[in-house]
């Protein structure tokens, strides 16, 4: 069988949610798969590919607008696959009209349940897209059964026509040594203690509350009982919308000197980072499934996360779940996680 994937994600050297996602399942289906024949459609020759095999074929096809709708369409049209796989949301717009078999995973319907996340544009773009997408396949997979229930109840989608695939977790998550960890916080300027956080910093993230949580928690006890001076929230990702706001949020509170912005963190830091902090906290207001979770706890890290959308799911016992939208329920987690060496332990051994 000849089959396509929109490989376009990968064409990106910082990589986060959807890009990681296609790289490592580019990775595993070579691995898995010397006989099929794929070819792996990119805008722009990608930064980087996991090992693959001659099975495989790349083909850059450049576009400056509307790569997807215009120039993958028709390279589709003069040479279709059997199949063709989106790994992210958007489905071109003239590949159902051949009667291909098409593939498309859909990741989140966010902006639904947390409009005032979004802007007006970008919220019209993501309804149109994940409803053509979704309709217009012949597959969807879902990353969380949250995501497939939210395609039934909001875009009418037959159940029977979405598989709940979860994801998985890249074997270099895993506890780092200390001597790693070491160098990973000498390179960002960070101290011990420490509350870790990495994703987009957006509003959807709610991360402006989880500084206030944090401010609160201090408040109530400036020097919290965490094993080695102060206690620090150290916010990873790359910037996103609205991050003046959030980055602002700290120094408002006056915990500045507590709150630190890294940016974004290659992915060879990530795991020694996860591994050093005292608890990885992930409060988001509506997660398709929350991939950091997972990858804290393979590296043992302690994880406070939100009780809503799929996070529960994904987390299932082995997290201090809270209310995302109850500041004082984050910041009552955070106090816990600071002051209760035996709560930690019990998550680390849950979370491995």
């Amino acid at each position: 069988m000849h089959i396509g994937i929109d490989a376009s994600r990968v064409a990106v050297a910082a990589r986060t949610g959807t890009e990681h996602y296609t790289y490592e399942l580019l990775a595993a289906l070579a691995q898995l798969d010397q006989r099929n024949r794929y070819t792996l459609y990119c805008n722009t020759r990608p930064a980087a590919l996991p090992p693959l095999g001659p099975n495989f074929a790349l083909r850059a096809i450049p576009f400056p607008r509307l790569w997807s709708h215009a120039r993958l369409s028709a390279e589709l049209a003069l040479h279709p696959p059997d199949t063709l796989f989106i790994p992210a949301h958007v489905l071109p717009l003239g590949a159902p009209l051949r009667r291909r078999r098409t593939v498309v995973t859909i990741h989140d319907m966010g902006y639904l349940h947390f409009p005032e996340a979004h802007t007006p544009m970008h919220r019209r773009y993501l309804r149109l897209s994940t409803l053509w997408s979704a309709r217009a396949a012949s597959h969807v997979i879902a990353i969380s059964g949250a995501t497939r229930d939210d395609l039934v109840r909001h875009a009418g989608i037959a159940p029977a026509k979405i598989s709940v695939i979860h994801h998985g977790v890249s074997a270099r998550f895993r506890p780092a040594g200390g001597a790693a960890q070491a160098a990973a916080r000498a390179r960002y300027g960070i101290s011990q203690p420490y509350f870790f956080y990495i994703g987009t910093v957006q509003p959807r993230k709610n991360l402006a509350r989880l500084i206030e949580a944090f401010a609160q928690a201090l408040s109530g006890s400036p020097h919290l009982q965490a094993p080695g001076g102060d206690l620090q929230l150290v916010i990873a990702g790359k910037r996103g919308w609205l991050t003046e706001a959030i980055e602002r949020r700290a120094a408002e509170l006056s915990v500045a000197d507590r709150v630190r912005f890294v940016g974004y963190v290659p992915d060879d830091d990530v795991p020694a980072l996860l591994s050093g902090a005292l608890g990885f906290v992930f409060p988001s207001l509506y997660e398709g499934f929350g991939m950091p979770v997972l990858e804290a706890m393979a590296c043992g890290t302690p994880v406070l996360a939100a009780n809503s959308s799929s996070l529960p799911e994904v987390a299932g016992t082995a997290a201090l779940l809270v209310n995302p939208t109850d500041t004082a329920a984050i910041a009552g987690g955070m106090a816990r996680l600071a002051a209760n060496p035996e709560l930690r332990a019990e998550l680390r051994a849950l979370g491995l």
